[in-house]
């Protein structure tokens, strides 16, 4: 029997703190969660941007003293995360100050993206990936409707408090990307007089096209009870209607992160009903697709772990994907457009505007 060599025992050590970093992933995002609801990003932000010691912290958030050093070891391991900031100089009691990061954990911040964070670690989000190996044993259209018997629409559709928690979630996101998209793809809007958003949610992001082109009439179209949850000062038309069977008319038409919760078949159905919608290309018609194009060859490692993750989170939630560039090209040609333009650098999503 051969014994191991030094050379194996190391590379299996590599592999076992491979697994291990694998394993507790879920401790970065636990660990963000409670610090969100200890308040810590709300605090610092208070403190105008002053650092905030360890033990000024704890105070302030009615911890006891046998608590503090747990404290700053939560601290230390979201530092070295790079949600926040130790400030302090060596030997002094560590100061923490807000990072990029935190700051979209800012309560009141525009931007920020609480509810999102609390959406998708919600135990109604998180107990499908208790069942997704045995999904791939079952008839269920996705590991959410083996674990709840019904799929996320319809639990949103019957469940008014599980609605407003998604709703929520994508206004936030949808208020960070609206203003990259209508201050890094500016041209994309010259010359549009109309547009519709389909499945807009409850129109945050039609009001910040409005803003920044008060000449675009702007519209929302998404399920009934979906435009039944806005707030009542929104500036927008809403549409309660369904993008599968009609599209209101307009010269243009928007699908931010729509056709990744769905197969290629529907995004077809979906892709040919905005093409009625629009007019032809020389006109000025075209649908504007504010999605992901994976691209696993790109060298930023994390943009592209992000784009898997979310690939695997449409997969497990609602059955969708995200996408490669030859695969949203077979669905444009498809759906009858001829021809299509993408613009990369919104983040980890591309505008793409697809021509009939």
């Amino acid at each position: 029997m051969a014994h191991p060599t030094a050379a194996n025992v190391e590379e299996e050590l590599q592999a076992q703190v491979l697994i291990w970093n694998h394993l507790f992933q879920f401790v970065n995002s636990m660990s963000l969660k409670s610090v969100v609801e200890l308040g810590i990003p709300d605090i610092l932000h208070r403190n105008e941007g002053r650092p905030v010691s360890l033990s000024h912290l704890a105070s302030l958030i009615s911890i006891p003293p046998n608590r503090i050093d747990y404290l700053r070891r939560l601290m230390r391991m979201l530092i070295f995360k790079g949600c926040f900031a130790n400030v302090s100089k060596e030997g002094e009691e560590e100061n923490y100050a807000l990072t990029p990061v935190s700051r979209l954990l800012v309560k009141d911040k525009d931007t920020g993206v609480l509810p999102l964070l609390f959406f998708e670690l919600d135990p109604v989000m998180q107990s499908p990936w208790q069942s997704l190996s045995k999904w791939f044993h079952s008839d269920q259209p996705t590991a959410f409707a083996k674990a709840h018997g019904v799929d996320i629409f319809e639990m949103a559709r019957k469940s008014e408090s599980v609605n407003r928690m998604i709703n929520e979630a994508m206004a936030c996101d949808s208020r960070l990307v609206s203003k990259a998209l209508v201050e890094l793809h500016h041209d994309a809007f010259v010359g549009v007089k109309s547009l519709v958003d389909v499945g807009g949610g409850t129109g945050s992001l039609a009001e910040t096209i409005t803003k920044a082109f008060p000449s675009i009439k702007c519209a929302v179209l998404d399920l009934p009870h979906v435009v039944a949850d806005a707030p009542k000062d929104v500036v927008v038309e809403l549409v309660g209607g369904n993008m599968f069977e009609h599209v209101p008319p307009a010269d243009a038409v928007l699908l931010k992160m729509v056709l990744h919760d769905w197969g290629d078949e529907d995004c077809v159905k979906i892709l040919k009903q905005c093409k009625k919608a629009i007019p032809p290309k020389e006109k000025g018609g075209k649908v504007m697709i504010l999605d992901m194009i994976v691209n696993s060859k790109t060298e930023d490692h994390k943009a592209t772990e992000t784009q898997l993750f979310l690939d695997m989170l449409m997969m497990v939630d609602v059955g969708g994907r995200e996408r490669e560039e030859h695969e949203w090209k077979k669905i444009f040609t498809e759906a009858g457009f001829t021809t299509y333009k993408a613009t990369h650098g919104t983040g980890v999503l591309s505008l793409i505007e697809v021509y009939p």
